[in-house]
């Protein structure tokens, strides 16, 4: 890809947003397709006044796209509820700081949606502690005055 083939395609994603009241300004964090990006895609990044984000690896979240027919590529959503959690309970600081990666929509043959266990994940953080928030707002959650974000 290359430089003006990338700003073209921002610029297509911002005019798509805007559909729904979206505006750049709203807009302020970059997740490359598929994850994928080298230097010079988080130059362009910084160029366009974006901040590149992904996902933390090690909880497996970003697996929710799998599908039985990946072999050893599938990870299933009990499976995946599990060790985000295994891992909050074992890291020094639990999940502060992590970004879990969900999809909104997967293939048709992932018949077991991790978006069903959602609700089981906030729950269980919520009990845990843990408050939610917009990425970049950590002043509101000062406001609560949890150690856990």
């Amino acid at each position: 890809m290359g430089e003006d083939e990338f700003f073209a395609d921002l610029r297509q994603n911002y005019k798509a947003m805007s559909a729904f009241g979206i505006s750049p300004r709203d807009a302020k964090y970059f997740l490359p397709p598929f994850e994928w990006y080298n230097e010079t895609i988080a130059g362009w990044t910084r160029m366009a006044g974006l901040t590149l984000v992904n996902f933390t690896p090690g909880t497996y979240s970003n697996a929710d796209y799998t599908t039985p027919s990946m072999d050893g590529s599938y990870h299933g959503s009990d499976e995946i509820l599990r060790r985000i959690l295994e891992v909050e309970q074992s890291s020094p600081r639990g999940l502060n700081g992590y970004i879990l990666l969900l999809h909104i929509g997967t293939d048709p043959a992932r018949e077991d949606k991790f978006a069903r266990k959602l609700d089981a994940l906030i729950t269980e953080l919520q009990r845990r502690g843990y408050l939610f928030g917009t990425v970049g707002e950590p002043e509101t959650w000062k406001e609560h005055g949890s150690t856990r974000r």
